[in-house]
C-alpha cells in the first residue's frame, strides 16, 4: 500500500467513525519528553543571600520551555540527616524559592516529601540552602514535582484537554507502561513537552526514542 492509499484509508475510517482527520491524528500525536533531575528556582532575595548582593545568574543553556534556562551556578541543600551538593539552579528568578527533589532524596535529607505542582508551596517542608556567600533557611518550598505536560492553547484544543486537567500517559518500550495523575499545563507561554523526573524515567526505561501517548 502506497502513501496515497494510506491517506485515503485514514479518511475513509474517519468518515465511517464520524470523526475528522485531526481527531484521527490525535491518537498518534507524539509528545516529546523532558526528564528533570533535582533543581532549584530562587527568588532574587535568596540569590543575594547565597551569592552576594545584586548577583545575576549565569545562563548555561536554554531549556525547551520559552524563557527557561539552566544556570551555571549550583548550591548545596541540607536536611536533618544529610546534604546533597551541586544542585542546579534554573532561571529566571521567581517571586519565591522552590526546591524540587526526587522521592529518594527525601530519605537522604531526612525530610518527608510532598508531590505538588510548581508554585503550590503552602504547607510544604522547608530546607537549608548553602551557597558560596551564605546560607538560607526556607520555611516551605521543598517538593517533588507532579508529572505534567506543557502545551499551548492549540495543542490543548488538538488533544481535547484543558489547563489543570488530570490525564494519564502511555510510555512505549520494553519497560514502558501507563503513568496516572499527569497534570495538563496549557497556556500561551508553553511548548508541547511532557515533564517527568529521572526516577520515573529510569523506571520506565525512557530514552531519546521514547514515544509518549496521552490517555484521557
Amino acid at each position: 500500500m502506497d502513501k496515497h492509499e494510506d491517506v485515503l484509508k485514514l479518511l475513509i475510517e474517519a468518515l465511517q467513525a464520524n470523526l475528522t482527520p485531526t481527531e484521527v491524528k490525535k491518537d498518534t500525536y507524539e509528545i516529546p519528553v523532558g526528564v528533570s533531575n533535582r533543581h532549584i528556582h530562587l527568588s532574587q532575595e535568596d540569590v543575594n543571600r547565597l551569592f552576594g548582593e545584586g548577583y545575576q545568574m549565569t545562563k548555561l543553556k536554554d531549556l525547551l520551555q520559552p524563557g527557561q534556562y539552566a544556570c551555571k551556578e549550583t548550591v548545596t541543600i541540607c536536611g536533618p540527616k544529610g546534604a546533597i551538593e551541586k544542585v542546579r539552579i534554573l532561571g529566571p528568578v521567581r517571586s519565591k524559592t522552590q526546591v524540587e527533589i526526587l522521592e529518594g532524596d527525601g530519605f537522604k535529607l531526612g525530610r518527608g516529601t510532598q508531590t505538588r505542582m510548581s508554585g503550590d508551596l503552602q504547607g510544604t517542608p522547608g530546607i537549608t540552602l548553602i551557597g558560596p556567600k551564605g546560607s538560607v533557611q526556607i520555611n516551605e518550598g521543598l517538593i517533588v514535582a507532579q508529572r505534567h505536560i506543557h502545551m499551548g492553547p492549540e495543542d490543548a484544543k488538538h488533544f481535547g484537554v484543558h489547563d489543570g486537567q488530570i490525564v494519564s500517559i502511555e510510555i512505549n518500550g520494553p519497560r514502558g507502561g501507563i503513568l496516572n495523575n499527569v497534570a495538563i499545563r496549557a497556556n500561551d507561554a508553553s511548548i508541547l513537552e511532557c515533564h517527568i523526573d529521572i526516577e520515573e524515567a529510569n523506571a520506565m526505561g525512557v530514552n531519546s526514542s521514547t514515544k509518549i501517548k496521552l490517555i484521557k
